[in-house]
């Protein structure tokens, strides 16, 4: 430590940063994408397994590695898990200053490239709510610090076997992150420095699960990794197809980037010659957010740490000019601003702490009413106070549900899903109001569901949620 205390600013910058993510983790509202993987770790956590017992619409280790969480958190598992995602927010922005200072840029360099990535709105979304993005861009982060000791040619044996299993599990956590991981292995086997003998040995676990996972569900893992995402939204979108254009693509991705500094940082970084390795990673990220469609802003983020580990490199080497500096200081503050309208809220929207309050008041009334089994909901992530399970037929929240002609009715029942055509409810109860313009869904998701059970609806005092006896 220097005498003026200087060498302990990273700590409590850090420490900082940590209760303002965290913060900003419980204060967001609601959001209908969390429903599939709070309930995929509450059923991971119960034993259950992706594709074979439930349906999943991803890559499975996030509900494998958060599995343990949801199980120990209890009725507090929505929230554990969205303070889960804000910490490996944290780790993300401290993964991209850790590689940029062993690249060897200085530390107000680094410090800087961190801070302005931490102002990207693409990163601010995915931290603050209970989705799959946050886990594989901290482990993205963090393998950059490999990458950098590769590229140094320090890299030991355990660290290429540390970084390929860091990259293998960001693809098993996202799928698009193989594409980075891809990326990379092709760069270690053309630069023997990096020991791609090793990194490759790194990935055998990840695949090793990935194998076994497959092998005792094969047909709802393909559907799951990659039918349902290549599929659904070409249905979903039908009565929109602007929305699946190229133009939309490229309008949709230049707001997306344009909201914090990520956008200008890309234009700095093409003007000059960053690491080529970062090049190439940043390329396998941007792929990676342009296949899909519609592109989505967290579809980015695999695109974020290397080029924010770049623009630190460039920034050490020179400092940019006074309007460079402003463009990226505007544009962090761009950034910040969907962050602080959504804080604000819409009428609609319904806050976390609200929605754990109705979720308490849920759980009352199913203890006075006697709802013991797994519950049939399009809001799976309200269960989770309630101390009851998600059905695993309704593990995806509403976003199989909204399907159509996806897959035929004996497919969904081997796969445990359920669609709005087709609404099967092999559960007792079903329970409704959780989908709607307050959690960024569909209402007429929900009334369609309210409708299938047939039975007579109990309202649960103080809140827009009712549950059904389902009429068998």
């Amino acid at each position: 430590m220097t005498a003026n205390g200087r060498a302990d600013r990273p700590w409590w910058m850090a420490g900082l940063l940590a209760v303002l993510l965290c913060a900003l983790a419980i204060a967001r509202p609601v959001d209908h994408d969390e429903s599939q993987y709070v309930a995929a770790a509450m059923l991971s956590g119960a034993g259950l397994i992706p594709y074979r017992d439930y349906a999943y619409l991803q890559t499975p280790l996030q509900p494998l590695l958060f599995a343990p969480i949801a199980w120990a958190s209890g009725r507090w598992a929505w929230p554990v898990l969205r303070l889960v995602n804000a910490l490996l927010g944290l780790a993300a922005i401290a993964g991209v200053y850790r590689a940029a200072r062993l690249w060897g840029a200085d530390r107000r360099a680094a410090r800087w490239a961190a801070g302005l990535f931490a102002t990207c709105d693409i990163l601010l979304f995915a931290v603050g709510t209970a989705r799959n993005d946050a886990l594989p861009a901290a482990l993205l982060a963090w393998a950059l610090v490999g990458v950098a000791r590769g590229e140094r040619g320090d890299a030991s044996r355990g660290t290429a076997i540390l970084t390929g299993l860091v990259l293998a599990a960001a693809a098993a956590a996202k799928i698009s992150y193989a594409l980075p991981a891809v990326a990379y292995g092709l760069w270690a086997l053309a630069h023997r420095g990096h020991r791609p003998g090793w990194v490759v040995a790194g990935t055998l676990p990840v695949i090793v699960l990935i194998a076994a996972l497959y092998a005792a569900a094969p047909e709802g893992f393909l559907f799951g990794v990659l039918h349902f995402p290549s599929q659904a939204p070409a249905e979903y979108y039908a009565a929109r197809p602007w929305k699946l254009s190229w133009a939309a693509k490229l309008i949709d991705s230049l707001k997306f980037l344009a909201l914090g500094p990520a956008l200008v940082g890309i234009v700095m970084v093409v003007r000059r010659r960053p690491p080529a390795v970062l090049v190439l990673l940043m390329i396998g990220g941007a792929i990676g957010a342009m296949l899909p469609f519609p592109t989505w802003r967290q579809y980015w983020l695999p695109l974020l740490p290397p080029l924010f580990v770049a623009l630190a490199l460039l920034w050490h080497v020179a400092q940019p000019s006074p309007r460079w500096r402003g463009a990226l200081a505007f544009f962090a503050m761009i950034g910040l601003v969907p962050t602080l309208i959504t804080l604000i809220g819409r009428d609609e929207a319904m806050s976390l702490p609200a929605a754990l309050g109705e979720g308490q008041r849920v759980a009352a009334t199913m203890d006075r009413i006697g709802v013991t089994g797994p519950v049939a909901t399009l809001a799976p992530q309200m269960l989770a106070v309630t101390g009851r399970m998600p059905h695993p037929d309704f593990a995806t929240g509403p976003f199989y549900f909204r399907s159509r002609a996806l897959l035929d009715a004996g497919a969904e029942r081997r796969l445990h899903l359920v669609a709005q055509t087709r609404p099967r409810i092999a559960a007792d109860w079903v329970l409704v109001g959780g989908e709607g313009p307050w959690s960024a869904g569909d209402a007429r998701l929900d009334a369609t569901l309210a409708a299938a059970a047939g039975g007579q609806a109990v309202a649960i005092p103080g809140t827009r949620l009712r549950l059904i006896r389902v009429a068998h």
